[in-house]
Parts: C-alpha cells; sequence; structure tokens
C-alpha cells in the first residue's frame, strides 16, 4: 500500500494532463492538443516519478523536455507566439487557441491546482537561466518586483496598439516578436543572473507571466508543508530555496508564498523528512 502511495502522485499527473488533452482534442476536433498535453503530462509524469526515485537531475529532464518542444517546435517551426503578448494577440482576435489555451491551462488556472510549477519544470527562460552558477541567492532580495508589472503593461499595450492602428501582417509580427523577445529576455535574465548572483533574478524582478501566476498560486493544492514535529530549526531549507520561501510557516501568508516554483531543492535538504 505504501509502494503504491509513493507512486501515486505522477499517475496524478499523467491523469489531470491527459484529461485536459483529451478534453481540448473532442471539444476543438483538433488531434494536436491530444499530442501536446499528452506529451507534456508524461514529461512532467517522468520527472515526478524519478524525483521519488531520487535521480538527482529529475527537475532539468523535464525542463529540458517541456522547455525545448515550446520553444523550438511550437514557437519557431510552428510559429506561434507563446509568450504574453500571444496571449493577448490570441484574445484580441476573440479566439480560443494556442497561446490562450496554453495561459489558460499552466499561467491562469492551471496554478489553482500546482501553484507555480511550470516556472520550475517548464519555463524556456528559466530552462536556460538555471544553467548559470548561481542557483541559491547570494545577495538579499531586492525591492523591484514592480518591474514586472510595468512589463505586464507594456506588452498589453504593444499589441493592443498593433490592434487599435489596423497594422497588416500581424501574424508575422507576432513571431518576429517571439525572436526577438525571446532573445531580450534571455539577455537580460543572464545579466540580471550575474549582477545580483541569483539564477532567478528575471523571475522574481521582470517576469510578466508572473502577474498571473502570484495571485492564483496563492490558493494553491499542491503545496509544500513542514512537519513542526519533525522540523530541527536547522535552515538548511530557507539556504537552498532559489526564490527565498519560508518553507517552515505552513500558512499562506508565509514569507515570498507565491514564489514557490515546487523545485524541491528544499524537500531535498532536509535532513530530518520534514518537508
Amino acid at each position: 500500500m505504501n509502494r503504491i502511495k509513493k507512486y501515486l502522485m505522477p499517475v496524478i499527473m499523467f491523469i489531470i494532463f491527459e484529461s485536459i488533452a483529451i478534453t481540448l482534442w473532442l471539444s476543438k476536433q483538433n488531434i494536436f492538443y491530444l499530442f501536446n498535453f499528452s506529451y507534456i503530462g508524461i514529461s512532467v509524469s517522468l520527472g515526478v516519478f524519478l524525483f521519488i526515485k531520487e535521480y538527482k537531475y529529475a527537475r532539468r529532464i523535464v525542463q529540458l523536455l517541456v522547455g525545448i518542444y515550446m520553444l523550438v517546435y511550437l514557437g519557431l517551426i510552428c510559429n506561434e507566439n507563446m509568450q504574453i503578448e500571444g496571449f493577448w494577440y490570441y484574445l484580441f482576435t476573440g479566439v480560443f487557441e494556442a497561446a490562450t489555451i496554453h495561459y489558460a491551462v499552466a499561467k491562469i488556472f492551471g496554478p489553482l491546482f500546482f501553484g507555480r510549477g511550470w516556472c520550475g519544470y517548464a519555463c524556456w527562460t528559466a530552462m536556460v537561466l538555471d544553467f548559470l552558477p548561481y542557483k541559491t541567492p547570494h545577495s538579499p532580495r531586492k525591492k523591484i518586483g514592480w518591474i514586472r508589472y510595468l512589463m505586464f503593461l507594456a506588452s498589453l499595450i504593444f499589441v493592443g496598439t498593433l490592434f487599435l492602428c489596423k497594422v497588416r501582417n500581424i501574424e508575422k509580427i507576432m513571431f518576429w516578436a517571439f525572436i526577438i523577445g525571446n532573445c531580450l529576455y534571455y539577455a537580460v535574465g543572464i545579466l540580471l543572473a550575474f549582477l545580483f548572483k541569483d539564477n532567478r533574478a528575471f523571475c522574481k524582478y521582470i517576469c510578466p507571466v508572473t502577474v498571473f501566476l502570484k495571485p492564483m498560486s496563492y490558493f494553491s493544492i499542491v503545496r509544500i508543508k513542514c512537519d513542526k514535529n519533525k522540523c530541527i530549526s536547522c535552515g538548511k531549507c530557507k539556504k537552498v530555496c532559489p526564490m527565498d520561501v519560508d518553507m517552515t510557516d505552513n500558512s499562506r501568508h508565509r514569507k515570498n508564498a507565491t514564489e514557490c516554483i515546487l523545485c524541491l531543492e528544499c524537500v531535498k535538504s532536509c535532513p530530518k523528512k520534514a518537508l
């Protein structure tokens, strides 16, 4: 029974994604959605399974499997802008396709179940930034998180202006916006990582997608909790957390509560298995 319970989470993750895949396939009459969400579901489930087996690079495998697929196949080969500008584009056209479905599942409603798991396992920007040397912050958190809201507003104004001005070839502009936007994200992300000695500086201060993710992840069902009876207050979980979350506090108001990316570094570092 314990063995079955141990491997229950990857099965649940697969069932969730497969349910989404089948629902979208049948409702949209497009087999692409069956392939797309089945692939992502299998990748995520594999990562969770490997973590349970204590494989060191379990999360990195998921990041590469999902991140490269979305960046290269969906973005570059299929010409789909999967960044926030692509979401605004499809929203303004009134079409529930591509980026709008992606955002609905991964970044708006999905976080109600798995929080900011997207940031830890699927983001193609973080996929690259996590290869940098500053895996845990080497300096105190900066009070510049307001920049993300400016980025969010700028993306909305950019796409909105294209529609208001009735610009031609808007699809082509969206494609190039995806390429240029990603180049800028990587450049700024790498610069900030070395400037602040923190791989996740971009996620904390710049990324506009977190405007969706943070409020929804506050209500997340999947959360890392601390067993107070086992915890010895050694502080190791706080030291290894890339997002400065206080995992010893089980309340939803804990320090940087909506920043947890479910990377599970705290779980691996806990000497008493209290998390």
